[in-house]
């Protein structure tokens, strides 16, 4: 799941409006933003095996560190603890861990059964709905619209910025969705890491935008 991922960051400026919209893609992208560092370093590993399921080429060999559910229950609450302890806001660290964690859920109903539950364990879990295009599509289209409908109805725009630079955000994250399905496989793991890190770019657009844009008072 991508675009899903993001469609929760949107909707969660709804529950908690302190937050900057970038925060909060970082804690829903969190895991996937660790994810190709730990490639680069040799830590975890992947490899390109065309047709492993419809969706996507990749074959998560091992990603015990930043996507076993007991790592990503170990990340939830680093990210809840540092946000405290840097805000003192409970509530919204709260939230930013329910965050972390709920991409571990989202990925558990698309990845097939690769998903470790313990680092050190070889049992892994996964409903595999990548291995249906049309329901993938469907299914993380209708979450990524619904976190974009609720985003607009819970903030406003300031200025042209807080308007151009979010639709420009969503048509943009749309246009890479549609082409990491219908692209071409990519040439090496290493470029699948290089492209997971401009992820920050998406996350440093979220910052932008929310400086343009504040919370509609209810």
């Amino acid at each position: 799941m991508f675009i899903g991922h993001f469609g929760v960051g949107l909707a969660a400026k709804k529950i908690d409006n302190k937050p900057s919209l970038g925060t909060l893609f970082i804690a829903s992208q969190f895991i996937d933003l660790l994810w190709p560092v730990f490639l680069l370093l040799g830590i975890e590993k992947v490899q390109i095996e065309s047709g492993n399921t419809a969706v996507t080429p990749l074959n998560f060999i091992s990603y015990p560190y930043s996507h076993s559910l007991f790592g990503v229950l170990v990340w939830a609450i680093l990210m809840s603890v540092v946000y405290y302890m840097l805000k003192k806001n409970f509530r919204t660290s709260l939230l930013l861990g329910q965050l972390v964690l709920s991409h571990w859920i989202l990925d558990f109903f698309t990845h097939r059964p690769d998903l470790p539950l313990l680092p050190w364990s070889d049992f892994k879990v996964g409903l595999g709905l990548w291995n249906s295009v049309a329901l993938t599509i469907i299914i993380e289209g209708f979450i990524f619209i619904l976190g974009a409908y609720i985003y607009l109805s819970a903030t406003k725009s300031e200025n042209k910025k807080g308007s151009y630079g979010l639709w420009s955000l969503l048509i943009f994250l749309t246009l890479i969705y549609v082409m990491n399905i219908v692209g071409t496989t990519p040439p090496d793991t290493n470029a699948i890491a290089v492209a997971g890190l401009f992820q920050w770019l998406i996350v440093a657009w979220g910052y932008w935008i929310d400086r343009n844009r504040s919370a509609v008072q209810n």
